[in-house]
């Protein structure tokens, strides 16, 4: 396709997204006006309600939908709950053309009215050029946005530059249930996928376009200290034995110093040098450190420069000490002695650290450290819960095809973002299928996913739904 060519049929694509404005919005309230929270048990219902109006969506597209039933799973108390289908969908199977496999969700996080928002969560307001709702970003908005722009293709009767692959799921907001081992089960699925895409995250700022790629992982540790079967008095006991509490403080006080650095030996001997190329992906990130301090309520960062906040962030591993369990924490005084106390903290690793290894270690330093204090108390570390971190290649042809599109509707070039925290569904995707992964967020950093008043702009809403088609045409070119 010449470029000309191309031109003439984004103007014409875009033209027919802002004539379908209202329509595009019309859709939006349907979905958002569902209940389909997953985290509550009574809500389930509402979840499958969700799906098969996600499905019934992707079916009048053209798609072959295969909604796959993942069974029951079983409630703390014991009930059996239905887990909503996964949706497997597909159109268009040419093989002159790649294949984007898109990944979504439909569940949301719980909201009510009196938990301070301004609107009625589940129904779409717009306020200001901003369209309020629970799942309005996260993630009903951008599944829909990309649906949009299929739908697009085929309204003005265009031949469709992608063959696409869905995965829509209902349960992402209560861990994925089931999805790994369905996606492990359906590899053939994703056999014929060139690329998958994920848009389930915010951009860096509320205005700047921004493309993700990659997330830390998290290793959670607990460290239990016990001494014996009872808690004790003070006046009876204190002054004369070894306390776990005091053990267990001393442990903790161990990991981390003043500056942040992790105290275990090794812990960062794995992580990459950073290069000179990476480095300057840093420098045009659109980031504003006292925006960020004032979202978090606090005073001072341990960094000074953008550049060092955002690679402490991102790129280097963070340790965080989240809490004492078995310690006395309620109003006033009790002098007691807790028989058993159990801290809990977590690593965010990096890309090249092992979990085992990191767990070795922890290990080993927290016997090192206790040995040295002569105890007779029992010690227990354990690591409950570790993630992996996830990366990819921003010179890859999925990256350049989305900046490109990017460039085309927003005007300019979007920042190269990480995040901090981890996205399991995108390692998931990666180590399953083999294939290439980007996260390619429309939402801006205010959204307030999971919050009161979240909420996607029109703006983003729309431009996003033009980002997408303008991104198939982009990736068909690549090829």
């Amino acid at each position: 396709m010449s470029s000309s060519s191309s031109s003439v049929l984004e103007m014409e694509i875009f033209q027919y997204v802002d004539a379908h404005q209202s329509d595009f919005i019309e859709d939006l309230k349907e979905w958002v006006a569902v209940e389909s929270d997953s985290v509550q048990p009574n809500l389930r219902k509402e979840v499958i309600r969700m799906m098969a109006l996600a499905a019934d969506r992707l079916s009048a597209l053209g798609a072959a939908v295969n909604s796959v039933n993942l069974g029951l799973h079983q409630l703390p108390d014991g009930k059996d709950l239905p887990l909503p289908p996964v949706i497997l969908g597909e159109l268009r199977k040419d093989p002159q053309n790649p294949t984007v496999c898109f990944y979504g969700h439909v569940d949301v996080q719980p909201a009510k009215k009196e938990d301070g928002w301004k609107t009625d969560p589940y129904t779409l307001t717009e306020i200001n050029g901003n369209l309020y709702g629970r799942g309005a970003t996260d993630n009903k908005g951008p599944v829909l946005a990309w649906i949009n722009a299929v739908e697009t293709f085929r309204a003005l009767k265009l031949a469709m530059p992608v063959n696409f692959k869905f995965v829509i799921e209902g349960m992402e907001e209560a861990g994925s249930l089931g999805l790994e081992k369905l996606l492990e089960e359906k590899q053939c699925f994703f056999s014929d996928v060139d690329y998958i895409v994920i848009s389930d995250n915010l951009w860096l700022s509320n205005r700047k376009p921004a493309l993700t790629y990659g997330s830390r992982g998290n290793a959670c540790f607990c460290v239990e200290v016990e001494c014996g079967s009872k808690d004790l008095h003070s006046g009876t006991f204190g002054g004369i034995i070894h306390e776990p509490l005091t053990d267990l403080i001393a442990l903790l006080d161990s990991l981390v110093d003043p500056t942040g650095r992790i105290q275990i030996p090794g812990i960062y001997d794995s992580v990459a040098a950073l290069t000179e190329e990476e480095r300057k992906l840093y420098e045009s990130i659109e980031f504003d450190l006292e925006e960020h301090k004032n979202n978090g309520g606090v005073k001072k960062f341990l960094y000074g420069t953008k550049e060092e906040i955002l690679l402490h962030l991102w790129r280097y591993p963070s340790l965080s000490i989240h809490g004492i369990e078995g310690a006395f924490h309620e109003p006033g005084i009790k002098t007691v002695i807790p028989a058993k106390v159990i801290g809990k903290f977590s690593i965010r690793q990096v890309p090249h650290m092992d979990l085992s290894v990191v767990k070795q270690q922890v290990v080993e330093h927290l016997e090192g450290v206790f040995s040295k204090r002569n105890s007779p108390n029992k010690l227990k570390v354990s690591m409950p819960l570790g993630a992996k971190p996830w990366l990819a290649d921003v010179n890859g042809p999925l990256y350049k095809a989305a900046r490109r599109a990017i460039k085309r509707v927003f005007g300019e070039d979007p920042d190269f973002i990480r995040d901090g925290s981890t996205i399991p569904v995108a390692r998931m995707f990666q180590t399953i299928t083999q294939k290439s992964v980007m996260m390619f967020p429309i939402g801006a950093a205010d959204d307030g996913e999971h919050s009161q008043n979240e909420k996607i702009s029109r703006h983003n809403y729309i431009e996003g739904t033009k980002v997408f088609a303008a991104f198939f045409l982009e990736i068909s070119k690549l090829h």
